[in-house]
């Protein structure tokens, strides 16, 4: 079973929309399971803090080292090999490679931070590994470990009806996904492509291929100058 914990001071939060649709199911059938630690518990006076003010001062508070690493040490033992993962906005943008190897993986433990984050010293001596979900910045964690955990417990076998699903997802190839079309066949004068309802498989996963690189081209300049970069490698490799 893929493991996901999540250490936070607000624990009723979960498992939020962890528990709907399709993650909440396999929830549900054990097919992955989620364990919610609050870091409170692990404080030692008598009103639970857990941050204090920062060393060298300025705005906020900082969450202590001491009580951050109680927890850890209480959740993770030496026989568990999951990653310890801070979400925090200076950390290493996730992205779906990331996603699919920590998918394939025993779980995850997320840290969720909040104030002005945490002490720099449960960093380094948890080997925590820092993880962003984006250039913004948000009150606390939770919401980035939610998007995380979901991230990965949707590739997990048995989750999705059909794998090819994800396969063909943004990202999966280094491209944004082409454009879906459902019926009814027009809407306010806009019609389905009409390579859509062709017939012709060939022709229409040539449409998608095209779609998806227009995309990327037009509004991930950065993503298709990768796609390009790597399938100029790739081109050099076979030749």
């Amino acid at each position: 079973m893929w493991r996901s914990s999540v250490l936070t001071i607000f624990p009723e939060l979960f498992p939020g929309p962890l528990g709907a649709s399709l993650t909440g199911r396999g929830l549900r059938d054990g097919l992955w399971s989620l364990d919610v630690i609050n870091i409170r518990d692990f404080a030692t006076d008598r009103h639970h803090h857990v941050d204090d003010t920062p060393a060298g001062g300025g705005p906020g508070m900082v969450m202590r080292v001491d009580v951050l690493a109680r927890a850890v040490d209480h959740l993770i033992n030496p026989d568990d090999s999951r990653p310890l993962l801070y979400v925090s906005p200076r950390g290493k943008p996730l992205n779906q490679a990331r996603v699919r190897e920590l998918s394939e993986g025993p779980g995850v433990v997320v840290l969720a931070g909040r104030f002005e984050g945490i002490d720099e010293r449960l960093i380094e001596s948890r080997e925590a590994e820092e993880i962003s979900i984006g250039d913004f910045i948000l009150s606390g964690g939770e919401i980035a470990a939610m998007a995380l955990i979901e991230s990965c417990v949707r590739l997990l076998p048995g989750i999705m009806g059909k794998s090819i699903s994800g396969e063909e997802e943004s990202f999966e190839n280094g491209l944004l996904e082409y454009p879906h079309y459902t019926r009814p066949r027009q809407f306010e004068g806009l019609e389905i492509p009409l390579v859509l309802t062709s017939g012709d498989h060939l022709l229409i996963a040539r449409w998608r291929a095209e779609e998806a690189k227009r995309l990327t081209k037009e509004r991930r300049p950065d993503l298709w100058a990768r796609y390009l970069s790597m399938n100029a490698e790739e081109t050099k490799e076979t030749n």
